[in-house]
């Protein structure tokens, strides 16, 4: 099968992605075979694919945002079958068994892994997954539009609800790129006030579209004090800039996997009964729930196709915000 590869981390202007052929993934016991249709491209798969994080694989097959059809069934499958339309997303196994898994918080599994980082992913024409970590998805949204909701929209959900906004209060998005396009969504159709700090005009004007009450940069004061906010760009200045204008009691989650260096900075920030939190990773629920919102609502999300083999291109043209809404790779 076709397969975007991933021999040595590089900077993505060196394409360090290669198209080759490679056997194709038999599914074990208890394990799905999911022949893609559509796979998202995500920030991690950049941090990834540049070596910000420690890579425990090579070589390795980044995607973790996958969309298909179940094609083969391993012994003993009984939630999916042949034909069925099944998604896979960052959390690919967990151990079920320490401290975390047993409380409900299998997104700290000591032992767990992930999709397109300690497997293969769907940067490729195939992939396995087990079943108990597999998704029915909305018959009801095209596959492409479906493959944002796997990790930006998954991910972006949680950090909605570890950031505590209420129908009523303000949220703010710093960032408007994968995640907080889906997550405008869940909040208006919640019921919450939207401010979105971003810095591209594009981006700008696609959260007015989405139903965003004020636009404007994070150096900007906004008209009134926001009650939450997410975090999504890794920029660790960002963090001082949203707390001081959080309201007092208010919650700032931080979305990403990674951010550069949060600066020094006084402690009135934090005074007031602020609360900072990161977000990592996300539980099947997230998931769950998320893709339940996404066909009630529907949830549409804003996707540029590309085939499979322009995938060192697309991760430049995201880091390089050149492309409204998400970029997904069609096998």
């Amino acid at each position: 099968m076709r397969a975007m590869v991933l021999h040595e981390p590089k900077d993505i202007t060196q394409k360090p992605l290669q198209l080759e052929d490679i056997p194709m993934p038999e599914p074990g016991p208890g394990q799905i075979r999911i022949k893609v249709t559509a796979c998202g491209v995500c920030h991690t798969d950049l941090h990834t694919v540049e070596g910000d994080l420690p890579l425990p694989k090579l070589p390795l097959v980044p995607g973790h945002e996958v969309v298909g059809v179940v094609d083969k069934l391993g012994e003993g499958v009984s939630a999916f079958h042949a034909g069925d339309k099944a998604g896979a997303v960052w959390l690919y196994r967990t151990c079920g068994e320490c401290r975390y898994c047993r409380s409900g918080r299998e997104n700290l599994c000591e032992n767990a892994m992930f999709t397109g980082y300690h497997v293969d992913g769907g940067y490729a024409e195939y992939m396995v997954v087990d079943e108990a970590f597999a998704y029915h998805l909305p018959a009801n949204l095209p596959d492409p539009e479906i493959a944002p909701l796997m990790c930006g929209g998954v991910i972006g959900y949680r950090a909605f609800r570890l950031s505590e906004a209420k129908p009523g209060d303000v949220l703010g998005l710093y960032g408007f790129g994968n995640s907080a396009h889906i997550t405008i969504q869940v909040a208006r159709h919640l019921g919450i006030r939207v401010f979105v700090f971003t810095r591209s005009p594009e981006h700008q004007e696609h959260a007015r579209e989405l139903g965003a009450e004020w636009v404007g940069r994070a150096e900007d004061t906004p008209p009134e004090g926001i009650d939450s906010a997410i975090i999504f760009a890794p920029a660790g200045p960002l963090v001082p800039k949203a707390l001081s204008v959080l309201n007092r009691g208010g919650t700032i989650a931080l979305a990403g996997i990674y951010m550069t260096p949060i600066p020094e900075m006084p402690y009135n920030l934090l005074y007031f009964e602020h609360t900072l939190r990161s977000v990592a990773n996300s539980t099947r629920q997230d998931a769950i729930e998320l893709l339940k919102l996404a066909e009630e609502i529907p949830i549409h999300t804003t996707v540029t196709t590309f085939p499979l083999e322009e995938a060192n291109e697309v991760l430049q043209a995201m880091k390089e915000s050149k492309f409204k809404g998400d970029g997904v790779l069609i096998p």
